[in-house]
């Protein structure tokens, strides 16, 4: 068909791209490895971040990319009714897996920066930069509406091809299904953890991500079991909010982390920015580290006020239908029949 000639068209140009994307993250991050390091000034240390900053920013990412996982497990399941009801377990089986392998997957990279722990602080700054990568994806304001009518219309698409099936072949898909609708939000919040962790250990990372998944079960609690219809599009604002918070104090910290390698030079500024103002926030007084925070805060905000012109003012001003923001995980017309 048609249709599914230009889907496959368009998957490989995607595909393309996230393979080029990659290829220069890790570029980026062989170049900071093999780089040369500038002399450390021993006066020159900064304040550990705070124990509730760290608590905070774990459990942000995890309770931010559990909530976008309990939208996508609700809309693939949604049909699942009736005479389909049964085909819900081995999805849900299929979820619970990608929680084990999430699990699986954190100790992996664990072995492997432990292989990379003679880089010493380099290690520290490159986790930084993945972990900012991290952020600017899960901050996605520009691609949010390609990711709901993309990703989770993908998972329709295996999800009606599944059914079609039957025997051991169509659990399997759904185990399959039931695992990429939950995995994907698993990796990045264990690529995310990793600078935390060599900051400020397992143990108060460890609490962040007991506090984001506790509300994360809550969500799905009140989503599944007690069958409430959440405001799911605020939620995913002020949540998106706060991880632009997390975004500029990561970026202060990795700023910092690149001037005391020699990677960016350190203009001290006339004033002296409060201790507790590291700790908590990772400001210090350079202006680089300040202008980058800077920077990034204009471009979270930018990038939303962009993305809405995109999205609705300028489709208005050529009279145009703009998009609307979905109040709960979206449905295809052919699961209404």
């Amino acid at each position: 068909m048609p249709s599914d000639a230009v889907r496959t068209s368009a998957d490989s140009r995607r595909l393309a791209l996230w393979l080029g994307l990659l290829a220069l993250l890790a570029g980026a991050v062989y170049v900071m490895a093999t780089a040369k390091t500038g002399p450390v000034d021993p006066t020159e240390v900064a304040a550990p971040q705070s124990r509730g900053t760290v608590v905070f920013n774990a459990a942000m990412i995890v309770f931010r990319e559990g909530l976008e996982a309990v939208l996508i497990f609700a809309a693939v399941t949604a049909s699942f009714v009736g005479a389909n009801a049964g085909r819900k377990r081995p999805v849900i089986v299929g979820a619970a897996v990608s929680f084990g392998a999430t699990i699986v997957t954190w100790f992996l990279v664990q072995a492997l920066l432990d292989a990379a722990s003679p880089l010493g602080p380099k290690l520290e700054a490159i986790t930084g930069f993945v972990a900012i990568v991290v952020l600017l994806f899960v901050l996605n304001w520009f691609v949010h509406k390609v990711y709901w009518t993309g990703w989770i219309a993908k998972h329709h698409r295996q999800r009606r091809k599944v059914l079609g099936r039957v025997g051991v072949s169509a659990t399997m898909g759904l185990v399959a299904l039931g695992f990429t609708s939950v995995y994907r939000e698993g990796f990045e919040v264990v690529l995310f953890l990793q600078n935390l962790q060599l900051k400020a250990g397992s143990g108060v990372v460890l609490e962040g991500v007991v506090v984001g998944l506790a509300c994360t079960a809550a969500v799905g609690v009140m989503t599944f079991v007690l069958q409430r219809k959440l405001p799911y599009r605020k939620m995913l604002i002020a949540t998106g909010v706060l991880i632009g918070v997390v975004l500029v104090v990561m970026i202060g910290g990795t700023a910092l982390s690149f001037q005391d390698l020699g990677w960016l030079p350190s203009h001290p500024t006339p004033f002296t920015v409060p201790t507790w103002m590291g700790s908590w926030f990772e400001m210090y007084s350079t202006w680089e580290t300040l202008g980058a925070q800077v920077l990034a805060a204009a471009f979270v905000v930018g990038s939303y006020y962009a993305a809405e012109r995109m999205r609705v003012r300028a489709p208005t001003a050529r009279g145009e239908q703009p998009a609307r923001r979905a109040e709960a995980p979206p449905r295809l017309a052919s699961d209404a029949a």
